[in-house]
């Protein structure tokens, strides 16, 4: 489906948004809106391609860091900076992940730009809602996530290409609570938590199980934690751990994650050994 403007919805596949990329570029979108994607097929992808001294340096996702994402819609930026001696005249600026031939996740717009001489910085901002139905536990990872960018000059000069992305993370939150509090020196400490994350498959909070999670300890006064031990989650996210009281300290749990997932540090709790 064509979108106002020229720009295509979610879902195609990539060889059909290569394709009708071409089309727009080289000015056919009069024949594709007529023939349908069987047009398409006639004309060379254009992607990857530049003309005259237009150099697009490079394009940072989300800042650079992987996107956390909650049960509720976030804002993203994608920021290009291009080198041409000529104003631009028009930037356009994807997010997608792919699998295969498989369109996944595919967000565009124009871009605003900024700068002076040589060197100018464009910037988009799109938002990822897990109410949507382009976004599902298995969008979260490294994996398929790359930005499209695509720049036009005054005088002609042109650049399109992908550029690596930054991976969508699973927000995450481990809770804590140790006792009894307080505790006599000796006697049988246990900590508590439980692990849960952002499904983006029923927009809840559920718990996570199988994870493994460290408990981690700090003496009083507190100066660096060490891990005491590795809980794996049970199948509703909870932890639990027994262990011998020595001495005041501050306890916590720390969630390394997967690739998939946000790294988590719980809020710490001081335990008073008499």
């Amino acid at each position: 489906m064509i979108r106002p403007g020229g720009r295509i919805s979610s879902y195609e596949s990539q060889g059909d948004l290569m394709r009708l990329r071409a089309l727009f570029r080289t000015g056919l979108a009069a024949t594709l809106a007529v023939g349908g994607l069987a047009a398409a097929a006639l004309v060379a992808p254009a992607a990857q391609a530049a003309t005259g001294n237009l150099r697009i340096t490079g394009v940072v996702v989300n800042g650079g860091k992987d996107i956390v994402l909650g049960t509720a819609a976030k804002k993203v930026t994608v920021t290009a900076t291009v080198s041409e001696d000529s104003p631009l005249t028009e930037v356009w600026l994807d997010l997608e992940q792919q699998f295969g031939d498989d369109l996944k996740f595919h967000v565009h717009g124009l871009a605003t730009c900024s700068g002076t001489g040589m060197v100018k910085t464009c910037s988009r901002s799109f938002t990822l809602d897990p109410r949507s139905d382009m976004i599902a536990n298995t969008s979260a990872g490294p994996n398929g996530w790359r930005a499209y960018a695509q720049v036009e000059a005054k005088d002609g000069d042109f650049q399109s290409g992908y550029f690596p992305s930054v991976g969508l993370r699973r927000q995450t939150v481990v809770t804590m609570d140790a006792g009894p509090e307080p505790v006599r020196k000796g006697a049988t400490l246990t900590a508590y938590g439980r692990l849960t994350a952002a499904n983006w498959n029923t927009n809840t909070w559920t718990g996570l199980s199988g994870q493994s999670v460290q408990l981690q300890y700090c003496a009083y006064p507190c100066k660096a934690y060490t891990t005491v031990r590795t809980v794996k989650t049970n199948s509703t996210g909870h932890l639990k751990s027994s262990l011998t009281a020595s001495a005041d300290g501050y306890w916590r749990w720390y969630y390394p994650a997967t690739t998939w997932a946000q790294p988590y540090v719980s809020n710490a709790d001081f335990i008073d050994v008499r």
